[in-house]
């Protein structure tokens, strides 16, 4: 449901305290039923409210906006009188904002909205009382409104605070335009309208005369003055505010609601956007669109006016406070600006180019939304004007982009600058993070062509766990109890996978199962890894400095972990030399150790393991390294990204040893896939081979029973996953789950238990 466009809301605030502002959007209500015979509705929205306007109408136990809000039925001509007070000479209805001074104002502001756009069916005319404040309620109301009259008295200070006020509404991205003034007990001593006007720079639509004994008298017998004192000048001068505003003002301000494109100028079109569109290698000349335009030019005049920097700006970061005061004074310029080079922009239009701007200026600009939407995992930005991002396994085009590579280049360093790195022409990309954990790679000209490229893995807010991979259908719950054990129990793990697979999540979900007793030190490039163990140490690498020197590699931290005394090393990912420290790790002590790697499938991640401890720049022969992955590496667990965008755990390996110069490996579990649903979804099931890996047997040794019903595809009843040793003389229930005595023609076990086998 949307707004009556036949509707007109107005609404009603003050700079401060004390100018009578609720008094003039009671009268000013009442002058609007009486003067243009239409019905209207009469809202107290004041947060401050202790019921003001009923003693002002004369309503009693009335009807609260709350109660509308949660009004169950739906609100029509038919319903109205249930869900509002109605008075009883003239056209007029009234929501309160409490039935008492001792009542709290409260609102469900996600409901306000459709109440209002209910209401708006009703009632050709809406007049809220706003208060002094504009809080969350109050910009509810004022996203609703055709016109803002700001209430003040001819007094310096309450000018002063009204124009406070007024440029915070602006700085709200309430169009200037829709702002008019008028005001209230006017007298010989005070300010002059006309220099109201021209301090405020605003319109003056009302000056109400000052009659304090007619205000008060009225407010005594809680009867509007424009009923009880329908011939004085202060009830004249409400009349004659109903007739400018319906005269031409309030029809000219919904203007500013209706769809109005931008104004080009001319001068623009034939400017050649140098450094706007990128390197244009062929020196093409692009026309910048009007929207794009306005948006630099007020990027220039932002600059000249504030003088921006980005270290200014990486500083208020840390400060909240000078955060929120320097975002305030920016929206306030801006928009300012924006009004000046484009007067009469539709309303909806202006405040979204100022808070494109806003974020431009002080955020991350476009890309804002989309790292606000928990449902996109990756932005990818090849230059300034296309912003693509992944949302459901699928690559999609934004419809917005950035106003040219000048500012894309002031994102990516404002990224970098908090972290200690830099991006210049002498390093020309960079790996960095977001606050959240986002991993950011960036790589600007002149060794990308057409301007800055930008990419961007979103962090995980929510733990994506054991339930998330059964829900999505990413594992089966064999393959998560069989991982669980595996981890408990201090088996060393490489998960395996193709770039954007979920390597890193994975991984982060093996981490939960390390028992909290053990200390845990995590290797990575960037700190991406959220362990909820409470003994962990997080290291990250560091990138030389503008000396080229002080860097600090994985290796330098996977040495430096070994003096640590942990239990378990977890690298996010080894891509180097690394590899060969990470197998020395395992195979020094440091049981239930992982890692990541890219390879496309397990027997390929052996080779991939090998010529990575190659790069370590140690003479070792091949058979050698092959030894030290046979006795390190336990388990290789494959994921991978499909075609249909789903992530799927492909197979569970578990490493056996050497047979000959060949590392044996067994496939424990894996995925099968069956073809495509009528959507291009990919169809299949998850298998357990049938196979029982080697080390099953040191568990048993240990005195841990694993349940053989988790190699078997047969749907099994829920038993424990750990079993202690049976005692003596009882015998063992054979893998296949066949009864211990069977008779000879029982049916034999589908796959024998084998110890060994290649892949």
């Amino acid at each position: 449901m949307a707004l009556n466009p036949n509707c007109s809301i107005i609404c009603v605030i003050g700079g401060k305290g004390g100018v009578g502002k609720s008094v003039f959007a009671a009268n000013l209500a009442f002058a609007t039923a009486i003067e243009l015979r239409s019905p209207t509705l009469l809202i107290d929205g004041d947060s401050d409210s202790c019921g003001d306007q009923n003693i002002i109408t004369g309503f009693k136990n009335p009807k609260t906006l709350d109660e509308a809000t949660k009004f169950t039925g739906t609100i029509n001509a038919q319903t109205i009188n249930s869900v509002v007070s109605k008075h009883q000479q003239i056209p007029l209805h009234f929501l309160a904002a409490v039935k008492s001074p001792v009542e709290k104002f409260t609102l469900n502001t996600g409901l306000l909205s459709k109440t209002l756009d209910a209401l708006s069916n009703i009632y050709k005319y809406i007049v809220i009382d706003l208060g002094c404040k504009a809080g969350d309620i109050q910009m509810e109301f004022l996203e609703k409104a055709d016109i803002v009259l700001m209430v003040t008295t001819p007094e310096v200070l309450a000018v002063t605070q009204s124009v406070k006020m007024t440029n915070k509404l602006m700085g709200a991205l309430i169009p200037g335009e829709m702002i008019k003034v008028v005001v209230n007990r006017a007298n010989n001593q005070g300010l002059s309208p006309q220099a109201i006007g021209q301090n405020m720079k605003k319109e003056v639509v009302g000056v109400i005369p000052q009659d304090d004994n007619t205000a008060g008298a009225c407010l005594q017998r809680s009867i509007p003055l424009v009923i009880a004192a329908q011939k004085t000048p202060i009830a004249a001068g409400h009349h004659e505010v109903v007739r400018k505003l319906s005269g031409g003002i309030l029809q000219r301000s919904k203007q500013l609601k209706k769809p109005k494109k931008l104004k080009k100028d001319e001068s623009s079109s034939s400017a050649t956007p140098s450094n706007n569109s990128g390197n244009n290698i062929f020196g093409a000349v692009k026309e910048i669109d009007a929207r794009t335009q306005l948006k630099l030019v007020t990027h220039k005049q932002l600059i000249k006016a504030m003088n921006l920097k980005n270290d200014d700006i990486t500083k208020a970061k840390n400060d909240p406070s000078m955060e929120e005061k320097l975002r305030n004074d920016v929206r306030m310029q801006i928009s300012k600006i924006v009004d000046s080079e484009s007067p009469g922009m539709q309303a909806s239009e202006r405040r979204q180019v100022i808070q494109e701007i806003l974020d431009e200026a002080l955020g991350l600009g476009p890309l804002e939304d989309l790292l606000a939407d928990d449902a996109v995992s990756e932005i990818m930005v090849n230059g300034h004007e296309k912003i693509f991002y992944e949302k459901s396994g699928r690559i999609n085009l934004s419809k917005i982009k950035f106003t040219s590579n000048v500012q894309l280049r002031n994102v990516i360093e404002r990224i970098v600058t908090p972290l200690g790195r830099r991006i210049d022409e002498k390093t020309p990309y960079v790996d960095a993070r977001l606050v959240d954990g986002s991993r950011v790679n960036a790589i600007i000209e002149p060794l990308s062509i057409d301007g800055p490229a930008l990419t961007i893995r979103k962090f995980r807010k929510d733990e994506f766990g054991v339930e998330q991979y059964l829900q999505y259908n990413s594992a089966s719950k064999s393959m998560m109890d069989f991982m669980r054990i595996c981890c408990e129990n201090g088996l060393n793990v490489v998960i395996s996978g193709g770039t954007g697979s979920g390597k890193t999540t994975l991984l982060n979900c093996l981490s939960s199962f390390i028992p909290s007793s053990e200390r845990v030190i995590t290797v990575e490039d960037a700190a991406e890894l959220q362990l909820r163990q409470e003994h962990v140490v997080r290291l990250e690498t560091r990138p030389a400095n503008m000396e080229g020197t002080g860097a600090v590699s994985i290796r330098d931290l996977i040495k430096n972990s070994l003096r640590m005394r942990p239990d378990r090393i977890v690298v996010g990912e080894c891509r180097d030399g690394a590899a060969l420290d990470m197998l020395a790790a395992m195979n020094t002590g440091h049981d239930g150790s992982m890692t990541t790697v890219h390879s496309n499938n397990p027997r390929e991640c052996i080779g991939r393991l090998i010529n990575l401890c190659m790069q370590a720049g140690v003479s070792l022969p091949e058979y050698a390294i092959k030894e030290q992955i046979a006795s390190a590496v336990d388990l290789i667990v494959q994921i991978s990204r499909l075609s249909d965008g789903s992530r799927r755990l492909l197979s569970i390996t578990e490493v056996q040893g050497m047979q000959g110069e060949t590392v044996t490996l067994q496939e424990v579990f894996r995925f099968v896939e069956k073809g495509f649903d009528k959507n291009r979804k990919i169809i299949g099931e998850f298998q357990a081979t049938g196979l029982i890996p080697k080390f099953i047997e040191k568990f048993e040794a240990k005195g841990i029973i694993i349940p053989k019903t988790l190699f078997s595809n047969e749907k099994q009843a829920p038993q424990q996953q750990v079993k202690k040793r049976p005692g003596p003389g009882v015998p063992r229930r054979p893998a296949t789950g066949q009864k211990p005595n069977a008779a000879p023609n029982a049916q034999k076990p589908q796959q024998s238990v084998k110890k060994a086998g290649g892949q």
